[in-house]
């Protein structure tokens, strides 16, 4: 979760809240790719989960923070005495830590995905010589595989605490989405509103089937959990005035103003006022603009209240000066790269984005639902339109190369683009995703224990 803004120019009206969100537009020449990802740190010697400020003998989240910053000279974030995070220099990325210690890398806009993977390798490189005097490992799984709720750790950052009361009034799986769950994201631009529209429907229509293709989760509480992606099941009940699938976003006139509208009617869970959060959680974004918010007498809205606000609405495509893809499960560091790459071919691709408008325009609403709630069950054995969604994937996948074919971007090698595809590529032909693959070990090479996956599976 990325660091909240701090822009306190006050809001005067509705037209300020799209306007803000319209400045995102960009000249395709310009476009980047902007990729996080989240990971379970855990002691190696009996993979227990990583505290705050560590225990016995061995440092914590605290000291990997403290670490990272000394080795890389960025800014600590810090949140009442609490180093929880950090800046990189000019806006070029983020760690940050999750509510149960999943450590994030929010990644700096980049212009290849060559760069991504740079980026991602001399991160992991970093966070290892770091976490490795500690006996800390990384896992990146959609869902922690073996500690309860009650064993999670839970880090000192102030938001958190708000959620974590406000979670158990909204839904049943709050609390588990916020302490067990991890997923590696790509931020993406737009060039105009009609380019947003267009971007956001597909990527919307699409996210199940990334879904399927990126499922990691098969395990949860020391077992077999049923699902492919616990991750996403866990979204089906965690809030859903805020989550899910934006059917409006395929109503006829779909704009920037839709969106507001429908971010102004999502309740709000705190307002920062210096370095102290207020929680209101419940409260109305629209009460806050008018000055009349019962917690806050008085208090009207600033810049920076929308843009937190925006970053506490979990639909499966956020938009807020960018797109952001919301779908798919953490995993391996190919997987890591594989997800951006997926996107980038789609939508960077004007080509391929409109042949994926062209194969998902005629799903209907209740279609689109039917699918994001089979998915996690059923991953790439749903169906959709009277079609397996493995057979939507592997077109999906081709046009995805085909678009990073035509960006020709090459690296030094002179490798383009299409060589991220591969991972996904295998899950094709084999027809088994990550998930699958995990429950095969289970019950096979694990003898029906779940522990291995931490040490399989560690970055």
């Amino acid at each position: 979760m990325a660091r909240d803004v701090s822009d306190s120019t006050p809001i005067g009206s509705k037209a300020e809240l799209i306007a803000w969100i319209a400045a995102g537009e960009k000249p395709a020449s310009s476009f980047r790719i902007g990729t996080e990802h989240e990971k379970f740190p855990f002691y190696r010697s009996d993979l227990a989960p990583v505290p705050y400020e560590g225990r016995a003998g061995a440092g914590g989240i605290r000291a990997l923070l403290e670490g990272m910053q000394q080795r890389l000279g960025w800014e600590p974030i810090v949140d009442a005495g609490h180093i929880i995070g950090l800046a990189g220099p000019d806006g070029g990325g983020a760690i940050s830590l999750e509510p149960g210690g999943q450590f994030e890398l929010s990644g700096a806009p980049l212009a290849t995905l060559h760069e991504t993977e740079a980026e991602l390798q001399a991160h992991l490189a970093d966070v290892k010589a770091v976490a490795a005097p500690h006996d800390i490992g990384f896992a990146a799984l959609g869902a922690s595989p073996l500690w309860t709720r009650a064993q999670t750790p839970v880090m000192p950052k102030g938001r958190y605490k708000i959620m974590a009361n406000y979670m158990p009034k909204v839904g049943t799986m709050g609390l588990d989405m916020m302490f067990r769950t991890c997923t590696v994201q790509v931020n993406l631009d737009f060039g105009s509103e009609a380019d947003m529209v267009r971007k956001l429907r597909v990527s919307l229509a699409l996210q199940p089937l990334s879904t399927a293709l990126f499922a990691s989760s098969p395990f949860l509480d020391g077992k077999l959990n049923g699902f492919q992606s616990m991750r996403s099941e866990i979204w089906r009940d965690t809030d859903n005035a805020r989550s899910g699938m934006l059917a409006f976003a395929f109503d006829e006139g779909m704009s920037y103003e839709g969106y507001v509208d429908w971010a102004l009617d999502v309740p709000l869970y705190f307002v920062k006022r210096d370095d102290t959060y207020h929680d209101v959680a419940g409260a109305s974004f629209r009460d806050l603009l008018a000055g009349r918010l019962p917690q806050l007498p008085g208090e009207k809205a600033t810049m920076s209240d929308w843009a937190n606000h925006l970053s506490t609405l979990f639909p499966e495509v956020r938009l807020k000066r960018f797109l952001e893809m919301r779908g798919a499960d953490a995993g391996p560091a190919d997987m890591l790269t594989a997800m951006p790459a997926f996107w980038v071919g789609l939508l960077y691709d004007a080509t391929s984005l409109d042949a994926a408008w062209d194969l998902v325009k005629g799903w209907s609403a209740e279609e689109r639902q039917a699918l994001r709630d089979a998915v996690p069950r059923e991953g790439l054995a749903a169906s959709i339109g009277g079609r397996k969604l493995i057979e939507i994937a592997a077109e999906v996948v081709e046009l995805s190369r085909a678009g990073l074919a035509r960006r020709a971007l090459k690296n030094a090698a002179g490798q383009d683009e299409t060589r991220f595809l591969a991972p996904l590529h295998g899950i094709l032909e084999r027809r088994r995703n990550l998930a699958q693959a995990l429950e095969e070990r289970y019950r096979n090479a694990w003898h029906s224990k779940v522990e291995p996956v931490l040490t399989e599976m560690a970055l």
